[in-house]
């Protein structure tokens, strides 16, 4: 596919990737003490192999235990160009940590990080949308004390974040300083935003809607922030037992997914989330 309609060649979009092993699945119980497949470093090398035909360079939100665990991947994607940024340590929702449990979470990640890669992170995301303004209001001090530029936990969707939050990025002043909030791209319709930028909504949702809604956000002046995780590239990949709802959100149907993905890179611009955050800094 040639560059979609009506791209503004000037306006950069983001590709980040949430690195995970196919069982961090928040919420999913009765996996604790088994022994589980590991598939991220297959699933990584595919990716990123993508992204080097693509020429498109992404953000990952790692794990501190993964990257403990697995540091040569991370080696591997630092490597390669990519940004390295924060996902927290132990994939723990943030609402349900203390304040001083989740700046323990940043810290160790980042020195994690930082050993592997020479650079300590400068963003952060949280598992599953879990840090906003009205249930996690002390978490953006937090990231700001221990160096942080952006988040990127915060989505305009409801029950997982703020139905009403804004769909473009922001700059939230804090008492020591600001930090940028960058949403994940959603399309809005009649009955609310859809979860088009990521997951499930991605995987399922006509790419022409997703397209028309980059070109919108790009006439607007804002990047269309996109987000996958490892096991939706991975087809045959094993499932945990879920509710079938919770599955489909989880896994759903994965057998096109690569695809999709090839497209959207090769109809948009993209660039890391750390190089528009500079951008907009000097600006």
């Amino acid at each position: 596919m040639n560059r979609a309609p009506n791209a503004d060649e000037r306006l950069f979009n983001a590709l980040t990737i949430d690195v995970e092993e196919w069982f961090h699945v928040c919420g999913a119980a009765g996996i604790d003490g088994l022994t589980l497949e590991r598939r991220l470093r297959r699933n990584i090398e595919r990716l990123l192999a993508v992204l080097d035909a693509g020429q498109v360079k992404a953000t990952f939100f790692v794990l501190g235990s993964l990257a403990a665990a697995e540091p040569e991947v991370v080696k591997e994607i630092a490597g390669r160009g990519h940004e390295i940024a924060s996902h927290g340590y132990s994939h723990a929702l943030v609402h349900s940590l203390t304040p001083d449990a989740f700046r323990d979470e940043l810290r160790r990640t980042a020195d994690i990080l930082g050993q592997l890669t020479g650079c300590r992170p400068r963003g952060f995301r949280a598992p599953q949308w879990s840090l906003s303004r009205d249930r996690t209001p002390w978490a953006f001090d937090i990231l700001l004390a221990e160096g942080y530029h952006y988040d990127s936990s915060c989505t305009p969707l409801p029950f997982i974040g703020n139905k009403h939050g804004q769909r473009i990025p922001w700059r939230i002043e804090l008492d020591h300083g600001t930090l940028w909030e960058i949403p994940p791209l959603v399309t809005p319709s009649w009955i609310g935003n859809l979860p088009t930028g990521g997951g499930w909504g991605f995987r399922f949702f006509p790419m022409p809607m997703i397209e028309r809604t980059i070109v919108n956000l790009n006439s607007l002046g804002a990047p269309g922030v996109f987000f996958l995780h490892p096991r939706e590239l991975d087809p045959d990949g094993p499932r945990l037992k879920m509710s079938r709802f919770r599955e489909f959100v989880a896994y759903g149907s994965r057998k096109d997914a690569m695809e999709r993905l090839k497209r959207l890179l090769a109809g948009f611009r993209f660039t890391t989330l750390g190089k528009m955050v500079q951008q907009w800094e000097s600006a």
